[in-house]
């Protein structure tokens, strides 16, 4: 092994969640908002005064711009969160509760 040659580190499998009900493709590790970004979804949340679309702003958690509903648990965030496979990823509505 040298410089030029790396060991062969490659990723696991890929496997598949769902954002809003359409199939996006992931790698173990990545965060929502890597995945997201991946599959080309920069937006997924809209600001409840403006309905202005959101997506990642800070990338280390202390935003709370990237908030999404996450296997029914509202307000999670995007940068944040690994996925695991048959996750499901839904775009927050207002305060990510149906009553609010």
């Amino acid at each position: 092994m040298t410089a030029s040659q790396p060991p062969g580190a490659r990723p696991a499998a890929a496997f598949t969640v769902t954002f809003d009900g359409r199939p996006v493709a992931a790698l173990p590790g990545q965060t929502v908002a890597a995945a997201l970004w991946a599959a080309g979804v920069t937006a997924w949340r809209v600001t409840r005064g403006g309905g202005r679309p959101r997506g990642v702003f800070c990338g280390i958690g202390v935003c709370f711009d990237c908030l999404v509903t996450v296997n029914g648990r509202p307000n999670q965030r995007a940068c944040l969160v690994p996925l695991a496979p048959g996750d499901v990823i839904r775009t927050q509505e207002g305060t990510g509760h149906e009553d609010g």
